[in-house]
């Protein structure tokens, strides 16, 4: 164990509603209410969040891993827990706020998927830079039939994920979907066998991390930029980003290693 990657695991607070292991370079944080199939109550948020900017702050990691059950990856936001507040005690509580900080690490974070990613759980997914789901996940924002509408970033990340109509359809209607489906819409990455998930994660995430890690920070701030503004912009954050890393370490070594025709030793500065 490095001296950063002691310090990290120090770091982390003690958990009661997430499981939270060190695997190499990949940390996994697993959703561990199975008595609420991991319903997004506000101890949970608290904990994924707090777990997740203590990982991106340490140099040991280079990508995180969200997953859930067999069952369930997230079965939604925590019902009992908002059903007879007022909007004025949840504008007052910031109710869903912090998952904000969750959607800013700066690593890459992979969302393992199995079950249920609905409501809540299907907004946490969105919020990774990718999704592996195994063909037994649902994905569905059932808010509609509740009387209200998804809180936690659902709305605005499905559209740039499949565009408006089909993402229309999706939240007027609260239709779950397969993952089949999802994957014909572009919603996930990839689809697993469920009995291949875990293994599929495993070495998808070892692979991600073993990166540089200077180059996956940039190549995320890019990809966002994508999202957030527009194309001249985007194209200037990225040259700016792509040039920066030529004043690091592993940008030598990475080109080095492409002229001498061997595997780069990357060392993460």
């Amino acid at each position: 164990m490095t001296d950063s990657t002691a310090a990290a695991d120090a770091a982390v607070p003690e958990t009661e509603t997430i499981r939270v292991e060190r695997r190499g370079r990949v940390a996994w944080i697993t959703l561990d209410r199975p008595e609420a199939l991991n319903a997004l109550n506000a101890q949970l948020m608290r904990e994924v969040v707090a777990t997740a900017k203590e990982l991106d702050a340490d140099d040991g990691v280079g990508a995180i891993v969200v997953t859930g059950s067999e069952k369930a990856f997230a079965a939604g936001a925590d019902i009992k827990e908002m059903a007879d507040k007022s909007a004025a005690e949840m504008r007052e509580a910031d109710h869903f706020g912090p998952w904000l900080e969750f959607a800013r690490v700066r690593k890459p974070v992979i969302a393992v998927v199995s079950g249920y990613a609905l409501g809540g759980g299907f907004e946490l997914a969105l919020m990774c830079d990718v999704i592996l789901a195994s063909d037994t996940a649902q994905f569905g924002f059932p808010e509609i039939g509740l009387g209200v509408i998804p809180g936690i970033g659902g709305t605005q990340r499905i559209v740039r994920a499949i565009g408006y109509p089909k993402a229309a359809e999706l939240v007027l209607t609260g239709r779950r979907i397969d993952a089949a489906e999802a994957d014909s819409l572009g919603i996930v990455s990839r689809v697993v066998p469920a009995a291949e998930l875990q293994a599929e994660a495993e070495r998808l995430a070892t692979e991600i991390a073993g990166r540089s890690l200077p180059a996956l920070v940039a190549a995320k701030a890019a990809l966002d930029a994508a999202l957030e503004t527009g194309l001249e912009a985007g194209l200037a954050l990225e040259a700016e980003q792509f040039t920066a890393l030529f004043d690091t370490e592993d940008q030598k070594e990475g080109m080095a290693a492409f002229r001498e025709k061997r595997q780069p030793e990357f060392r993460h500065r």
